[in-house]
Parts: C-alpha cells; structure tokens; sequence
C-alpha cells in the first residue's frame, strides 16, 4: 500500500513539475529586465535581451526541453544548478526528524540558460537579484510574489516526497518548518523561492 502511494505521488508530482517546465518563461507582468551592466538595480518591466556574458553562467549540458527554443549558448544549463547552495558549498544532510513529503508552492526566477528559459530572458545576476527581493515579498505575502514570478510561479503545487528534487532545493524545502519561506535557490529551472503548505 505504501509503495504505491509513493509511486502515484511520484507520478503526480512528475506531472506537476514537468507542467511547471512546460509553462515557464517569463510572464507578461512583473518580470524584471536587465540593465545594460550587471551591478545595476533591477527594473520590473519587460525581459532583457541583452546578450549572455562570461560571468553569467551559462555553460553546461542542453536543457533538453521539449518546445523550448533551439539549443545554443544561451539554452544550456549550469551543470551545478541544484546541487550546490548559493554559497557554494553542498547542502547538508536532511535532520532525522524532516518530513518523508511535503506540501508546497513554488516562485520561480528564470535566468538565460535555465530549462524552458527564452533567449531573451535576463541574466543570472539579475535573476538572483529578482529572486532575493521577491523572496522578501514572499516572507509576509507569498501570493504577491507568486504573482510576480515568471510564468510557472504557483502558491500550491502539491505534494512531494523526499528523494526527487535535486540536493539544493531538496535541502531548503524539506527543512522549513510549516509556513516556512526559503530563500532563493538555484535549480536547472530558474532560481527558486518556496514555501512549506504542510
């Protein structure tokens, strides 16, 4: 009976994420664009279409997304997106006592070369400077910042277990308490902020 809970959680939770891959992209409203140099404020009108630079990260392996545009510097993944904390270092082993599954929602922060990402989506560093200013949002209005989020943002996705997500937003998420807001996480999708339903 467990086993096949786990495994119709598995498949839904498959469906959800490959559903939040689909949708991604920048959204009409509230997606930021930027400036011309990296270290400038980030601006909440349209998508930049500034060309990637060294620094912004985007070498790795293709995405691979199915409908996403052709494959060139500007749609490959950073190949430690997700596996490594935005310090740098590998997240630390989950507690003993951390959930087997958990309910929550998802703000997500595309960046060039992120899964599903266009061509013109703004660099990395203005990405993570969006993620860290929606992630105050979120910490006392997480449906405002759903809604500033790139397409794809959505305050319930469901439920997960344990052992799907990659090693860094697995660690964030899995660590909140009930409520909980984490701060932003890189992951092969985007910069991800997220919050713990249940």
């Amino acid at each position: 009976m467990q086993r096949s809970t786990a495994v119709i959680y598995t498949l839904f939770f498959a469906g959800a994420v490959a559903f939040v891959i689909a949708q991604s992209g920048p959204k009409g409203r509230g997606a930021a664009s930027a400036p011309a140099d990296a270290g400038a404020t980030v601006d909440a009108g349209s998508p930049t279409a500034t060309p990637p630079t060294a620094d912004d990260g985007d070498a790795g392996a293709d995405a691979g997304v199915e409908g996403a545009p052709a494959s060139g510097p500007e749609q490959t993944a950073r190949s430690d997106a997700g596996i490594t904390l935005l310090s740098g270092e590998a997240p630390p082993g989950l507690p003993t006592e951390a959930p087997k599954k958990v309910r929550f929602g998802v703000v997500l922060v595309q960046y060039r070369g992120a899964q599903g990402a266009t061509p013109n989506a703004r660099s990395k560093d203005a990405a993570l400077a969006l993620a860290r200013e929606l992630a105050e949002v979120a910490k006392t209005d997480f449906k405002a910042a759903v809604d500033k989020g790139d397409k794809g943002s959505t305050d319930d996705l469901g439920f997960i277990p344990r052992g799907v997500l990659e090693p860094a937003p697995e660690y964030e998420l899995f660590s909140l308490p009930k409520g909980g807001v984490s701060g932003p996480v890189d992951t092969p999708r985007g910069f991800w902020i997220t919050r713990r339903i249940e």
